[in-house]
């Protein structure tokens, strides 16, 4: 099943997010290579694709895991919220509608 997995930064991220922004797409990156990747992005703190200085506000990842569990399981062991990014993650089942 899919989980939607939305996190909220806390003020002022973005030198967290650039120090621990590596080990972070290398879990994306191992979730896209086992096929199990929908889409995974930061919402930008302005309204522009390169916010530059405003830097993000969260992020968000649609991925598929075993259950509910599995994927608070891999949520809670993300890079962004050990290094403090991260001021709250929420992890729900996603159900995809489009595209088909």
């Amino acid at each position: 099943m899919l989980y939607a997995i939305i996190a909220e930064d806390v003020t002022d991220s973005l030198s967290k997010r650039l120090a621990a922004r590596p080990l972070h797409l290398q879990r994306l990156q191992d979730l896209q290579d086992q096929g199990r990747l929908v889409l995974a992005g930061p919402h930008p703190a302005i309204d522009s694709a390169n916010p530059g200085e405003a830097g993000f506000t969260g992020s968000l990842i649609v991925a598929e895991f075993t259950d509910l569990q599995d994927a608070q399981t891999w949520a809670n062991a993300d890079p962004y919220l050990s290094a403090g990014v991260y001021a709250s993650v929420t992890v729900k089942p996603f159900k995809q509608v489009f595209p088909q």
